[in-house]
C-alpha cells in the first residue's frame, strides 16, 4: 500500500489553476520533472523575468498556424503580452506575476503621448512664447520689439493706403505683413528650441531654427526674384512717373529695418561659421531686416535718380538690389539646405569617417560594416549610424 490517497485540501487546490500541457519546441531542452508536473505554474520553460520573449510578441503577419514559443501556451486574449515589435520608445516597469507564473510589464506610452499632444496645443504654445519671450535672452527681446515696430508701421501703410487709394502702399503694406510673419516664426522657433527633448521629439525642438532660417531664405530669394521681375516690367512700360509718393514709405521702412540691422549688427555677415542653431536663425533674422533696408535704399536712390531725370533709374536700382540680396542670402539658404536634407557634416573630413569604419570594423566579432550615415540635427551637433554585422 505504497500509493498515497492526496487529500480534499490537496485536490481542491490542484483544480483551482488550470494546467497547461508541457512545451512542444525543442528550444527548451529542460525536462520536466514529476515534481514539477505538479505545479503547473512553477513550470521551468528556461526563460528569466528579463527575457525579450515575455515582452514582445510578433505581429499577426508573422504568426504560423503552428507557432513554436511561449506564446503557444497563451488560451484566451487576456493573457497575451502587452507589448509587440512595432512599439518604441517604451519603458517597463519591473515584471508583476499574472497569476500563472509569467511576468507582465505596465506600459506607459499613451501617458507620454498625450502629455506630448498637450504641450503642442496652440493655446500652449502661445502662451510659451510669451513666458520664454519675457524671460528670454536679449535677441528674443530685441526680436519682439522689432515685429511690434514692423506691425505698427504697416498697419498704418495699409490705412493710409486704403484712404487715399494708393495701390502701391497697399501691397507694400502686404509685403511687411508677410515679412513679420515670418520674423513671428523666427521668434516661435526661438522659444521653442529651449524646450527639453521628450518622448516625441527625442532630438529635441532645436532644429526649428534651422527650419526658420531655410524659410526666411526662402523668402528672401523670392524677393529677389520679384525685384527682377518689377525691374523688367518697369523697363517694358515706364510707369516710373506715377511711383513718386513711395519715397516716404520707403524712409520710415528703411529707418526701421535699420533698428533691427543694429539690434542683429553681429552677424550682418554674408559668410558665418554657425557653432549651433541659433547662430543660423539670428543669421536669417539679420539677412532679413537687411535685404529689406537694401530694398528701401533701392527705392530711395530710385526716386532721387528720376527727380535728376535719369532714364530707366528704376530698372537700374531694382536690378542691383535683386542681384545683391541674392548673393547676400544664397550662403544661408545653402548651409540651411544641407542640414535639412540631412547631408554629410562639411566641417568634418571625409578621411575622419573613413577611420571611425576602420576602427569598427577591426573590433573583435565584427564581420561587416554598412549604411554608414552621418548628418547634422543642428551645426555642431554630428549624428551617425550604422548596421554592424557580427
Amino acid at each position: 500500500m505504497e500509493n498515497q490517497i492526496a487529500s480534499p485540501m490537496d485536490s481542491r487546490a490542484a483544480d483551482a489553476f488550470p494546467r497547461f500541457p508541457p512545451p512542444k519546441s525543442s528550444s527548451f531542452s529542460n525536462p520536466i520533472t514529476d515534481g514539477d508536473s505538479q505545479h503547473p505554474w512553477g513550470l521551468n520553460y528556461s526563460l528569466s523575468s528579463s527575457d525579450r520573449r515575455l515582452a514582445f510578441s510578433r505581429q499577426p503577419s508573422f504568426r504560423q498556424s503552428d507557432p513554436r514559443t511561449p506564446n503557444a501556451l497563451q488560451r484566451s486574449d487576456s493573457l497575451r503580452p502587452y507589448l509587440s515589435r512595432s512599439d518604441s520608445s517604451i519603458s517597463i516597469l519591473p515584471p508583476e506575476s499574472d497569476g500563472f507564473g509569467f511576468g507582465s510589464g505596465k506600459v506607459v506610452i499613451g501617458e507620454d503621448v498625450d502629455a506630448g499632444k498637450k504641450k503642442l496645443g496652440v493655446l500652449g504654445l502661445l502662451l510659451a512664447v510669451v513666458r520664454a519671450v519675457r524671460s528670454g535672452n536679449r535677441p528674443m527681446k530685441r526680436l519682439t520689439l522689432l515685429i511690434s515696430l514692423n506691425v505698427a508701421y504697416s498697419s498704418a501703410e495699409l490705412m493710409i493706403g486704403l484712404l487715399t487709394g494708393r495701390v502701391g502702399l497697399v501691397s507694400d503694406a502686404f509685403h511687411l505683413t508677410f515679412g513679420c510673419g515670418l520674423l513671428t516664426f523666427s521668434l516661435f522657433a526661438m522659444a521653442a528650441a529651449r524646450k527639453k527633448p521628450d518622448g516625441i521629439y527625442t532630438y529635441g525642438y532645436k532644429r526649428l531654427e534651422v527650419l526658420a532660417a531655410f524659410t526666411n531664405a526662402i523668402f528672401l530669394l523670392f524677393m529677389s526674384f520679384s525685384l527682377a521681375v518689377e525691374a523688367l516690367h518697369a523697363f517694358i512700360q515706364d510707369e516710373s512717373e506715377h511711383k513718386h509718393y513711395l519715397i516716404v514709405s520707403a524712409v520710415t521702412n528703411l529707418l526701421v529695418n535699420l533698428i533691427g540691422v543694429w539690434f542683429f549688427r553681429s552677424y550682418a555677415r554674408v559668410n558665418i561659421v554657425y557653432r549651433n542653431a541659433e547662430d543660423m536663425n539670428n543669421h536669417s533674422i539679420c539677412l532679413h531686416v537687411l535685404a529689406d533696408s537694401i530694398r528701401s535704399a533701392g527705392l530711395i536712390l530710385a526716386s532721387w535718380f528720376l527727380t535728376l531725370g535719369v532714364e530707366n533709374a528704376e530698372v537700374l536700382c531694382l536690378g542691383l538690389v535683386s542681384v545683391t540680396v541674392f548673393i547676400v542670402v544664397l550662403p544661408l539658404f545653402q548651409a540651411t539646405g544641407s542640414i535639412l536634407l540631412q547631408m554629410a557634416p562639411g566641417n568634418i573630413h571625409p578621411s575622419a569617417f573613413s577611420k571611425c569604419l576602420r576602427q569598427i570594423t577591426a573590433l573583435e566579432d565584427v564581420s561587416e560594416v554598412s549604411q554608414a550615415r552621418f548628418w547634422e540635427i543642428v551645426p555642431g551637433h554630428a549624428i551617425g549610424s550604422l548596421s554592424i554585422q557580427v
